[in-house]
């Protein structure tokens, strides 16, 4: 069973961090797979709980725990959400509640398509100077596509001799 709450926790550590290795998780990842396997229910598991438990098992100074930890987390979390029964069933059944669970996207904001807005995000349909800022994809062009690229020679835009001073000057 732990083998399977392992697992879990290194898709969840992983989640939201590309520059993570899943051997640890952050606050934010540890309350995301409580409330998405459904460890924290709102009356008995409450996410202050969660947070509460999340800072007693980290070390002093660390803002990440590691999986020795999260399973010290999940005994006092089972604990809690399973009064009535012993702390070794209690850790079972907060394990078989996050058996095989992902982190969920559900609820994401996602980009709106209505009326005007899908006109308006259109990159295709751009003109005039914002139609350089974009390629034929519609991807940006970031800073080249914004700014005109400034000639810092010392010379005078137009100036025909631009450069020639030195050829001049250093007989």
């Amino acid at each position: 069973m732990a083998s399977e709450a392992g697992k879990t926790f290194q898709r969840f550590a992983v989640f939201g961090e590309s520059s993570s290795s899943g051997t640890e998780m952050n606050n934010k990842n540890f309350s995301k797979l409580c409330r998405d396997c459904g460890i924290m229910d709102g009356k008995t598991v409450t996410s202050t709980d969660v947070d509460i438990v999340f800072s007693k098992v980290k070390a002093k100074n660390a803002r990440t725990i590691t999986f020795q930890q999260f399973q010290e987390a999940m005994k006092e979390l089972g604990q809690k959400r399973f009064k009535d029964k012993k702390p070794d069933e209690a850790l079972e059944n907060i394990y078989k509640l996050m058996e095989g669970k992902d982190p969920a996207t559900t609820g994401v904001t996602k980009a709106t398509t209505v009326g005007g807005v899908s006109r308006l995000t259109d990159t295709s349909k751009y003109t005039g100077s914002h139609k350089e800022r974009f390629d034929e994809s519609g991807k940006g062009k970031g800073i080249a596509g914004r700014e005109e690229a400034t000639d810092n020679s010392g010379y005078v835009s137009g100036y025909k001799g631009a450069g020639t001073y030195d050829e001049k000057n250093s007989k």
